[in-house]
């Protein structure tokens, strides 16, 4: 089925088009290109996508936007000619989301916003033909690139949109225009690109509403030590209404108890419409807190709480975001590994942590709590303070840190030496000595910033699963 004729692009890009055509997807890397496929040749510092633009064409692509004719495809009729092609990405991303009818939910925050968009579309899945952001493509390429992905019968559309930077999330709004929005948390992430810290980072998440639409609703974090400059940001964007969620009394959508369950866990939520229960594969608190926001989204836009707490049984933790695998090491020592590898904050560590706690209880508190850390990016000036910080929580919970980098270093020399387990330059040098400090029973962590490459930690450790397949776990 045709998603765009080439005089829709044409017209959408302020070009001409020198053929008729239809394109079934829009895609900006010539490494997955499938026939049919709209191939936007983007530049960028270390790569230009005109390079593979004959490639591209051989290889079944409808037709290409270009700032120039490469080598190999001068006077190709597919192509569509353009003075810069990211602009031309976001102006198609602009024509995909003005042809659209669907209600619009766009999510950002500084923790938990790619696994918030994943319950949301499980949750609006169930009522209406709902569409997400695929993976972590929030930024000003991959908004557009998922607006100008988006199938015209959309009902529900759920973006997420992330920054490095103030000003990022201002155009990614006004290029979604949602109807209603929420903010998941404000903490120390990216930092070191804020001069006034969580204010700038708080009023950067406030973007968010720079393009909502007349009557849209914005849903933030009761919780939070920024909820107050969050409601005044709201006003100055004349938001129509805000809402909130969390545990504080006060919450409109309130978090009144969250369990874990022999499989999955339970949370219990006061909403306007009344208390509303729903079950869940996955475990911890902060899931329990998600599902408030998610609920206060639904609702929102008019859609059944019951039936979205039905829905959020099928949640499970995202892969590198709290996915728990049990695995046989040789020696037949069962482990469990908490995959939390994709990224990490402060905020985010502290919530493993609890995670780990609760799941290391309900297995009925057999065998070590480990956690294999790397370390927190972008946190500048502050970096020292935010390692070191964890140091009480490890403390308390008795977690014993295995870590990698430099940064990671700080917190393992403030440990006790009962706490400190083995330290590396990098996760590569982690892995070995995690393979071989493992004890059966063991329940391990592994989390760092995504330059951190954890990541290889857990693919050791599953690399090294003698079982005959690996057991992937949604709960304890």
């Amino acid at each position: 089925m045709s998603l765009w004729t080439s005089e829709a692009i044409a017209n959408a890009v302020g070009s001409a088009a020198r053929s008729h055509w239809d394109a079934v997807r829009v895609n900006t890397d010539s490494r997955t290109l499938a026939a049919g496929d709209l191939f936007v040749a983007l530049r960028g510092e270390r790569f230009d996508g005109h390079d593979f633009v004959a490639e591209a064409l051989k290889a079944g692509a409808a037709g290409a936007l270009v700032s120039y004719e490469p080598e190999g495809c001068k006077d190709d009729p597919r192509l569509i000619l353009v003075s810069d092609t990211l602009t031309a990405l976001q102006q198609l991303g602009k024509a995909g989301r003005d042809r659209s009818a669907a209600k619009v939910v766009g999510v950002t925050g500084s923790v938990g916003k790619t696994s918030c968009k994943e319950a949301l579309a499980i949750a609006f899945g169930g009522q209406a033909r709902t569409y997400a952001s695929v993976g972590n493509l929030n930024n000003h390429i991959g908004m557009p690139l998922t607006l100008a992905n988006m199938p015209q019968d959309t009902q529900v559309a759920v973006l997420e949109m992330g920054m490095n930077h103030g000003g990022e999330i201002d155009l990614l709004s006004k290029l979604a225009q949602p109807h209603v929005a929420i903010i998941t948390a404000v903490e120390a992430v990216h930092i070191e690109f804020f001069e006034n810290g969580l204010e700038g980072i708080a009023d950067a998440k406030s973007e968010i509403a720079a393009g909502m639409q007349p009557g849209g609703t914005l849903v933030l974090p009761a919780d939070n030590a920024y909820l107050p400059r969050l409601r005044e940001n709201a006003a100055q964007y004349k938001v129509a209404r805000v809402m909130t969620f969390g545990e504080a009394p006060e919450a409109d959508y309130r978090l009144l108890d969250y369990r874990t369950l022999p499989v999955g866990s339970q949370a219990h939520v006061q909403t306007p419409k009344g208390r509303i229960d729903v079950r869940l594969g996955a475990v911890g608190r902060h899931w329990g807190l998600m599902t408030a926001g998610v609920l206060a989204l639904l609702d929102a836009l008019g859609y059944d709480l019951q039936k979205a707490a039905a829905a959020l049984a099928q949640f499970s933790e995202p892969a590198g975001r709290g996915k728990a695998q049990e695995v046989r090491l040789p020696g037949g020592r069962r482990v469990l590994v908490l995959d939390d590898s994709y990224n990490a904050s402060a905020a985010s560590m502290r919530a493993a942590f609890a995670r780990l706690e609760e799941i290391w209880q309900a297995r009925g508190q057999r065998g070590r709590k480990l956690a294999a850390l790397g370390d927190m990016r972008e946190l500048g000036q502050h970096s020292a303070e935010l390692h070191t910080g964890l140091a009480p929580e490890l403390a308390r919970l008795n977690i014993t840190l295995h870590a990698a980098g430099p940064e990671m270093r700080r917190l393992h020399e403030a440990l006790t030496p009962n706490l400190r387990g083995a330290w590396r330059d990098d996760a590569d040098g982690l892995s070995a000595d995690i393979l071989s400090l493992l004890e059966e029973g063991d329940v391990l962590l592994v989390k760092g910033s995504r330059g951190s490459r954890m990541d290889k930690i857990v693919s050791a450790v599953l690399t090294a699963d003698t079982s005959a397949q690996p057991k992937v776990r949604h709960a304890v």
